[in-house]
């Protein structure tokens, strides 16, 4: 049965891939805005753990409040599924014209200086279309990917991502060689982007997050310490059409990776504060 789910599930994710790109794209908005509503009457698990991350972000929100913030949470989910299946189609001018930046000079100047730049990233908006951007304005990335199942899924994934232009590690556990290949790129000047606000590992390093106990991945700051490479939070957030990111300032490597790692949540928290309908987290976070 497991091997059948798995099944069903590649062959609906390659069903959308060839569907979804060939629809008006006003046809498409207002399909995965009504099934985002019906995953929100429907009220599974993933809802309510939506619903429950966003009650620690708006701790002040009415139960009437929390229903439209997880709404909206839930559209701009699948918003970026909608992304996800059309991106491949989009040209270099779309890729960068839907794309507004906040503080873009640090990142530039950090990566002119030539040794490489880390970007640390939460689960917010489109993050693919982030590094589409990256790549199509002159700094291709370099990431970690988790691994999917079935396999063919998580390869559908890793192709749909380098015709983005992006280069995709696979995650696998405990192997150091992720860690060494990031860290070959970032010395030859490369830009390494990792989406860090939830620990995969069970290894992660203890932070405060929302006034909450959590754990995040602490590869961005050990890659820093290691290369010194300049450690960039950025946060994402959709503004109509457009994606807006907002690159936070450069995380200094005083105290160590765990100091650091504590500074990217509080950068992270930032991003998800002002923008909570745009996180797209429907997994446990919070250890409490």
């Amino acid at each position: 049965m497991e091997a059948l789910r798995q099944r069903v599930v590649d062959l609906a994710f390659a069903l959308a891939w060839a569907l979804v790109r060939r629809l008006p794209e006003r046809v498409v908005t207002a399909v995965f805005n009504r099934v985002a509503d019906f995953v929100v009457r429907r009220n599974g698990r993933g809802v309510q753990r939506l619903r429950s991350n966003l009650a620690v972000v708006r701790p002040t929100a009415t139960p009437i409040d929390l229903d439209e913030l997880t709404a909206a949470g839930m559209r701009s989910y699948l918003r970026y599924w909608q992304e996800a299946f059309r991106l491949p189609d989009w040209d270099a001018d779309r890729i960068v014209g839907r794309v507004r930046t906040v503080n873009e000079k640090l990142l530039r100047d950090a990566h002119e200086a030539g040794r490489g730049v880390i970007c640390a990233l939460p689960h917010l908006a489109n993050y693919d279309h982030a590094g589409a951007w990256a790549g199509q304005t002159g700094m291709p990335v370099s990431t970690v990917a988790e691994r999917l199942r079935p396999e063919s899924l998580f390869d559908r994934f890793v192709a749909y991502r380098k015709k983005l232009g992006m280069e995709v590690l696979p995650l696998t556990g405990s192997d150091d060689h992720v860690f060494g290949v990031l860290a070959e790129r970032l010395r030859a000047g490369g830009f390494v982007c990792l989406v860090a606000d939830r620990d995969l590992s069970e290894r992660g390093v203890p932070v405060t997050f929302f006034g909450r106990q959590s754990r995040m991945p602490a590869g961005p700051a050990a890659l820093s310490v290691r290369t010194g490479a300049p450690l960039i939070p950025a946060t994402l957030h959709y503004d109509g059409p457009d994606l807006v990111i907002t690159f936070h300032e450069t995380i200094e490597r005083d105290g160590g990776p765990a100091t650091m790692t504590q500074r990217c949540a509080d950068a992270f928290a930032e991003g998800i504060a002002a923008h909570p309908q745009d996180w797209h987290m429907l997994q446990r976070i919070f250890v409490d």
